[in-house]
C-alpha cells in the first residue's frame, strides 16, 4: 500500500525551528525552514545531514514551502539555500516575500555586526535566496510538475501567513503554520476548504489552552494603560515589529480616539515603519473591516501615534511607548526599561511569550533586581503586568479546524511533548482519527488508500432511480452495475448499450450451458412435453413457451432434450442461458435433476 511519510528536522515535540519533511507519491517537500531562537550554536538551524547523505539537497527535494515570515519558520532558508546548497523552487506568498529578507537582514545585523559571529550568512546570500522565490497567491492551484500541486489557504496570525493543501495523484497533506481560528482587529480567522487530507499536520503551541474572550482581555489592557496615564506615569509596551503591534496600536487609536485623550502614544522607528508600509500595500489580505473603512480613511495611518525619538523618553509627563523587541533581551525596548525601571508610576505590558533567559522572563516571574552589563543591579519598581495576545489557535481553535477539513489523520508539530499529549488523547477520543507526535529526526508512516474518482453517465443513474433505489447519499456507498470505460485518462461508469456505442462495438451474447441426465422411458417429444407440464406448475410469473422446434422457453433460457446413445431410457437435458438469468438457470438445472414427478 502507498503511505506518505512525515519527518520533523525542527519543530517535533518543541517550539522554534519549524522544517517538516514530507514524502508523498514519490516527491518530497520541505515545509518552512526556519531557526531556534533559543540557541547560538549550530543546534539554531535545522539538522539537513538528514537529508544530504545521499547529495546535494536540490537533489533531494521538489520543494520547498514558508508559511509566514516568522524567524522561526524562515530563519534558517539563507542558510540552507546558500550554504548548504538548494537551487529548487521556494513558494511563498507575496507578503511573506515582502517581509521576510527585512527580518533576515534585521537579525543578520543582530547576530554579526553587533554580535560578532560567524558562519552565518551574508547580505548577498539573504538577496540570492529570495531570487528563487515564487510567490503564490491565495486559492490558486500551482503545479509544481506534472504530478505536484500546491494551493495556499488564509492561516490569519500574521499578514501573509498561509495553511498549504499539497497533492500528488489521490494522496494529500494539509500544513497549517502557525494560524489563528478567531478574527482579530487586524486580521481574518483561518479558513480551509473540506478537503479531506490523508495528514493534517498543525500546530500545537496553545494544545492545552482555552484562552478567555479576547474582549476581556482587550478591555483590561485598556484600563491599565488608562490608569497608568491617569496617575501621570509611562506606559511601555514591548512588541516584535509585526503582528501583535499593529492588532494593540489599532486598539489604543481607537480608545484614545473614543476617550479623547491627550497622552502621546509612540511607537519606535525603523523595522516597525516599513511593517506599517507593508500592511498598508497588502491591505486585501488584513480583515473585512479594515478593508471596507480602508476606503474613507486607512487604518494604518495612526492619527494618535507618532514615531518616537530616543530623547522622547526623558520628556516628563505620561506616554505610551511601543518598542521592540518583544522579549526585553535587547535594543529599544530594553534602553527604555532601565530609564523607567526606577519610577512605581511606571508600567511595563509585556503582550507575548518570553524565552527563558531574557529580562522579561525574569521580571514576569517576579524578579525586582536585574543584574544589567558591566556588574551594575537595576532595581525594577515600576509595575509588571502580562497580557497574552498570543495570535495561535488554542485547543478550541484546532479542534475547529479539524472539523472544517475531516483529514483522515492528524499529526502535530510546533509544541511541548506533555500538551501535545494530551491533545493526541482529545482528538483520537472525538474524531476517531490516528494522531502521530514524531519527535525531531523521528519518521510517522501513514498508509493510505487511494481513491479513484469515477464519473457515472446520468442516464445510468436516472435508470437507477426508476428501479426505487434510494437516493444517492457520499455517506452511504452503495452498487451501480454498468461498464467502466477509460478514455483520455478518465474513466465513466454508464450502462453497457451505451458502453458498445462509444466503443463502436457489436455486442456478443455470452451464454451458460448446462446438461443434466435422467431416467425417463418416454419419447424424446414426450419427455419436452412433462419438463414444459411441470416447470408450467413450479414456476409462476415466468413466461414459459414450448416452441414448435422442439425446444422449451423459460425467458432467455432455451431446454432441448435428447435420448443418450448407450440407452434409450437416459435423456439428456440441455439447457443454455444468458448471463442476465443466471439464478433462474442454476435453479432449473437444481430443479430437473431431482427428476419428473411421476403422476405427469
Amino acid at each position: 500500500m502507498p503511505e506518505i511519510k512525515v519527518t520533523p528536522l525542527g519543530a517535533g515535540q518543541d517550539v522554534g525551528r519549524s522544517c517538516i519533511l514530507v514524502s508523498i507519491g514519490g516527491k518530497n517537500i520541505m515545509l518552512d525552514c526556519g531557526m531556534h531562537m533559543g540557541y547560538n550554536d549550530d543546534r539554531r538551524f535545522p539538522d539537513f545531514s538528514y537529508i544530504i547523505q545521499n547529495g546535494r539537497l536540490t537533489d533531494f527535494l521538489d520543494c520547498v514551502i514558508i508559511s509566514h515570515f516568522h524567524l522561526d519558520h524562515c530563519g534558517a532558508l539563507p542558510y540552507m539555500s546558500e550554504m548548504v546548497g538548494y537551487d529548487g523552487p521556494i513558494y511563498m506568498t507575496h507578503p511573506t516575500k515582502a517581509i521576510c529578507p527585512i527580518l533576515l537582514e534585521d537579525f543578520r545585523k543582530i547576530t554579526v555586526d553587533k554580535k560578532g559571529e560567524t558562519n552565518f550568512f551574508t547580505s548577498q546570500m539573504i538577496k540570492d535566496c529570495m531570487k528563487k522565490v515564487i510567490p503564490l497567491n491565495l486559492h490558486q492551484t500551482v503545479q509544481v510538475d506534472d504530478e505536484l500541486e500546491i494551493k495556499a489557504y488564509y492561516a490569519g496570525h500574521v499578514l501573509g501567513a498561509a495553511m498549504v493543501h499539497i497533492k500528488v495523484g489521490s494522496e494529500s497533506v494539509v500544513y497549517t503554520g502557525d494560524y489563528n481560528m478567531t478574527p482579530d482587529r487586524h486580521l481574518g480567522a483561518a479558513w480551509i476548504d473540506k478537503c479531506r487530507p490523508d495528514i493534517l499536520i498543525s500546530e500545537s503551541t496553545y494544545a492545552t489552552t482555552i484562552r478567555d474572550s479576547k474582549r476581556c482581555r482587550e478591555r483590561d489592557f485598556l484600563k491599565k494603560v488608562h490608569e497608568s496615564i491617569e496617575r501621570g506615569g509611562k506606559v511601555l509596551i514591548p512588541v516584535f515589529a509585526l503582528g501583535r503591534a499593529q492588532e494593540l496600536c489599532i486598539l489604543l487609536e481607537t480608545f484614545w480616539e473614543r476617550m479623547n485623550l491627550k497622552a502621546p502614544i509612540y511607537f519606535s522607528t525603523g523595522l516597525t515603519e516599513k511593517a506599517n508600509h507593508y500592511y498598508k500595500l497588502f491591505i486585501t489580505w488584513t480583515n473585512q473591516k479594515i478593508r471596507k473603512t480602508f476606503v474613507q480613511r486607512n487604518m494604518f495611518e495612526f492619527k494618535h501615534i507618532k514615531a518616537f525619538d530616543r530623547s522622547y523618553a526623558d520628556n516628563p509627563g505620561p506616554m505610551v511607548v511601543f518598542a521592540t523587541p518583544g522579549m526585553l533581551h535587547a535594543g529599544q525596548s530594553l534602553q527604555i526599561f532601565k530609564k523607567w525601571a526606577g519610577n512605581e508610576k511606571n508600567m511595563v505590558i509585556m503582550p507575548g511569550y518570553c524565552v527563558q533567559g531574557t529580562i522579561g522572563h525574569k521580571i514576569l516571574n517576579g524578579q525586582r533586581k536585574l543584574e544589567m552589563e558591566g556588574r551594575a543591579t537595576l532595581d525594577v519598581k515600576l509595575q509588571v503586568e502580562y497580557m497574552s495576545f498570543s495570535a495561535h489557535a488554542d485547543a478550541k481553535g484546532i479542534m475547529q479546524l479539524i472539523r472544517m477539513a475531516e483529514p483522515r489523520n492528524m499529526l502535530l508539530v510546533h509544541g511541548e511533548a506533555v500538551k501535545m499529549e494530551f491533545l493526541k488523547g482529545k482528538i483520537e477520543q472525538e474524531f476517531s482519527i490516528d494522531c502521530y507526535m514524531p519527535a525531531n529526526g523521528e519518521t510517522a508512516s501513514v498508509t493510505t488508500n487511494p481513491s479513484v474518482p469515477v464519473d457515472i453517465s446520468l442516464s445510468l443513474l436516472k435508470r437507477e432511480m426508476a428501479l426505487g433505489g434510494p437516493l444517492p447519499d457520499p455517506k452511504k456507498p452503495r452498487t451501480m452495475h454498468g461498464t467502466l470505460i477509460m478514455k483520455e485518462n478518465s474513466l465513466k461508469l454508464v450502462s453497457s448499450e451505451q458502453a458498445l456505442k462509444e466503443l463502436g462495438l457489436n455486442e456478443h451474447q455470452l451464454r451458460f450451458t448446462c446438461r443434466v441426465q435422467l431416467q425417463d422411458t418416454h419419447s424424446d417429444s414426450d419427455t419436452l412435453h412433462r419438463i414444459y407440464t411441470h416447470l408450467k406448475s413450479v414456476l409462476k410469473g415466468y413466461t414459459i413457451q414450448h416452441l414448435p422446434d422442439g425446444t422449451v422457453m423459460v425467458e432467455s433460457i432455451v431446454i432441448k432434450v435428447s435420448s443418450s446413445a448407450e440407452d434409450s431410457n437416459t435423456k439428456v437435458i440441455l439447457l443454455s442461458w444468458s448471463y442476465q438469468d443466471e439464478d433462474l438457470g442454476s435453479f432449473l438445472s437444481t430443479l430437473l435433476k431431482k427428476g419428473l414427478p411421476s403422476g405427469l
